[in-house]
Parts: structure tokens; C-alpha cells; sequence
């Protein structure tokens, strides 16, 4: 069942086979990016299949079979099988398929899988070197652990929520599901880790991963903010906490994102804006004066920068090396001209996409083949 040459031989992870019992989102995930790194992905799927098929508007029609675009967001690259784990026949097919795996990548819950002999430890008795990437809500351990875990209740849970949004409103979620796609990416970085270190041991293992762990491990800056002083940090809107100026500002026709992160790039925008008066104002001499004095600068930048047409104001940053950008809708950010010119867009047999933001130079991605019909591979 696992193929016998390499999808594409110049690919970084050619020939590694990887068994998926994954669905949604933050498993499925993890599965993409392998396979465009050139694994053979080899899905499992229910009969009933991965219940993202059905998650449109907006769908995707392909070689006779609907399904939503959302699903094909997360499973290029990869082949399907249908299994059903109660039946005998087909459990068998999925252990063999473990026995000869590098790789089986999983999002049930905590101790389900051992009740069809799936979970590592059983695949381990024959296949040592097998490497287990389990993804759960909150991990192998812990009081939560048999908890299931939904992107929406993890982004409230670590903070994120908390942190997004204008101080005085109401908390918000991101614009995208950044609990499982984060916990995927870091599940690819612990997969590949754990085959570097088999390379050394001729060992296999588990990599325990949780969407709650991914969170409160991004707070980054924010974790250290509490953790330094003991004082949650604030939700600041479009304003950084630590530098100013330094956010979303309007112009006549639209809105711009201007980023001046020190005190050479700040006094460059003041002469870009014909306000080389603030350069000797104390209120804004230093970042911390600036920062002091937040609501006075940007609405004294704002008056400026509402002068200016956005297309003009972004040349201009551009030409001075002054960090700015447009806000652009999904549609402009296709249409960017660095974006085309880096090919993130990709098509497939008719399907779009959005490429592994990997580029080598002595390696390429395969993308070779959209996302699988249910059971289309046996």
C-alpha cells in the first residue's frame, strides 16, 4: 500500500510514510505540511469520512465528488482509505499499515485508540521505530487529559482571548483557528525531531502534543509580562505595549499600518510627514516618553497621515525603509505582487491552494496532487 518510489525524490522528507488517523483540523494539519514536504500521507478515514467534507459554503467540486472547501484547505498531497476500526478486516489493514509506518499521526481522544490496539505503545511491539505524534485538546496526562479539546475553548483558556481585542470591548477569538494550526506546526516540529533523534537511538516514540500547551507556550512576551511582575498584561487593541508609535492609522482613503519600532525609524517618519517640529518635542523624545504620551502622538500622526492617499503614504515608507503596510482583504493579499512572486498560491488538478511557506535551495515541495476523494486510494 505504501508507495514504492518517492513522490517527488527532491523533496525534503521523500520517501517517509506517514499513517494518518486525523481529522478536522489541527491533526490534518500536521498531515499537509508532511506531505507537501514530500511524506507519502496515507489518510484513514470512517466510513462516514472526515466531517470537515461537509463543512461548506464554500465547496469545492472534484472529479465527481463535492466537498467543502474548508476540507481541502487541510488534506493536499495526501491518499484516503476508508476503515471501519470495529470491523476485523479493516483493523488489520490499518496495523499493517502502522507495522511498515516512520510515522502515525493522531487527534483522538486520550485512550481511545488502545481499545483497537492503535495507540503506541501496541504499535510499538512491532514497529520500534515507529514515531507517535498523538494530538489531544490537553495532552497524555493531567486532570483534564480524557477532555476533548476545541479550538475556540483553547484560545479562551490560554489567554489568547484575553489579549485580542480593544481594551474595552469584549475579548475576541483570532481571525483564523491559531490553537490547531499552531499545535499542528509545533506537531510537525516535534515529529521531525523525534526522527532526527532516531537516527541516533534506532528508536521510535511519542510525541505527546496539546492544543493547550501550543497556546500558552505562543504567549511568548506576554507569559514573561506576568510572569515578571505578576500583572496580567493589558489587551492593547492595535497598540503594542511596548512601543509607540506604533499601529493602525488612517489615511484618505482607506487605513495603514505604520510601525516605527525605535527611535531612528520614528524620527524618519516625523520628516516624512513634515513634522521635523516633534523631533526636539521631550514628549516624544524616547520610546518611553512616547509611550507616555501615546494619545497626544497618534492623534497628532493621525492628522498628518489623513492627508495622504494610502498607494502615496506606503511608497513613501517604502522608499525611507519605514515599516508599513497596507490592511488588505483575503483578496488583496492574493493579488499582492510578493505573494504571487513567492507562488503561495498554488493549483491542483482545477483545486486551489495555499502552499507550505517552505522554500529550500537545494530542495522543493511536492505538490503534486489535491486533496483525496473519500477512500479514493483502496
Amino acid at each position: 500500500m505504501w508507495l514504492d518510489t518517492p513522490r517527488n525524490p527532491k523533496a525534503p522528507l521523500a520517501g517517509l510514510k506517514v499513517l494518518e488517523l486525523a481529522r478536522v483540523l489541527a491533526g490534518p494539519w500536521a498531515g499537509q505540511i508532511l506531505a507537501d514536504l514530500g511524506a507519502d500521507v496515507i489518510k484513514v478515514e470512517s466510513p462516514e469520512g472526515d466531517g470537515t467534507r461537509l463543512w461548506g459554503p464554500p465547496w469545492v467540486e472534484h472529479k465527481g465528488e463535492r466537498s467543502a472547501a474548508y476540507y481541502h484547505a487541510t488534506n493536499r498531497g495526501k491518499r484516503s482509505i476508508v476503515a471501519d476500526f470495529k470491523d476485523p478486516g479493516d483493523l488489520a489493514r490499518v496495523r499493517e499499515l502502522a507495522a511498515n509506518a516512520d510515522v502515525v499521526l493522531e487527534n483522538f481522544k486520550t485512550g481511545t485508540l488502545a481499545k483497537f490496539g492503535l495507540d503506541y505503545e501496541t504499535l510499538a511491539k512491532t514497529n520500534a521505530g515507529l514515531v507517535c505524534c498523538s494530538i489531544t485538546g490537553f495532552g497524555q496526562t493531567g486532570p483534564r487529559a480524557h477532555e476533548a479539546g476545541y479550538d475556540f475553548v483553547i484560545q479562551g483558556m490560554s489567554g489568547f482571548m484575553a489579549l485580542t481585542g480593544e481594551p474595552q470591548g469584549q475579548p475576541m477569538k483570532m481571525g483564523v483557528s491559531i490553537s490547531d494550526l499552531t499545535c499542528g506546526l509545533y506537531s510537525v516540529i516535534g515529529i521531525q525531531a523525534a526522527l532526527a533523534m532516531r537516527e541516533r537511538t534506532g528508536r521510535g516514540q511519542l510525541v505527546d502534543m496539546a492544543l493547550l500547551d501550543c497556546s500558552v507556550g505562543l504567549l511568548a512576551s506576554q507569559a514573561l509580562h506576568y510572569l515578571t511582575t505578576g500583572s496580567n498584561p493589558p489587551r492593547m487593541g492595535n497598540e503594542h505595549a511596548q512601543v509607540s508609535a506604533y499601529g493602525v492609522f488612517p489615511v484618505a482613503d482607506g487605513e495603514v499600518v505604520l510601525a516605527p519600532a525605535n527611535d531612528g525609524l520614528f524620527r524618519r517618519l516625523l520628516k516624512l510627514l513634515g513634522r521635523d517640529d516633534l523631533l526636539s518635542d521631550e514628549r516624544f523624545s524616547s520610546n518611553e516618553a512616547r509611550l507616555a504620551n501615546r494619545g497626544e502622538l497618534d492623534a497628532l500622526i493621525a492628522g498628518e497621515t489623513a492627508k495622504w492617499q494610502k498607494e502615496d503614504l506606503l511608497a513613501r515608507c517604502g522608499e525611507a525603509g519605514i515599516p508599513a503596510g497596507p490592511i488588505n482583504p483575503v483578496d488583496q493579499v492574493f493579488a499582492d505582487r510578493q505573494v504571487q512572486a513567492r507562488g503561495m498560491r498554488v493549483d491542483l488538478d482545477g483545486v486551489p491552494g495555499v502552499r507550505s511557506p517552505f522554500t529550500f535551495s537545494d530542495a522543493e515541495l511536492a505538490l503534486d496532487r489535491p486533496s483525496p476523494r473519500k477512500g479514493g486510494d483502496g
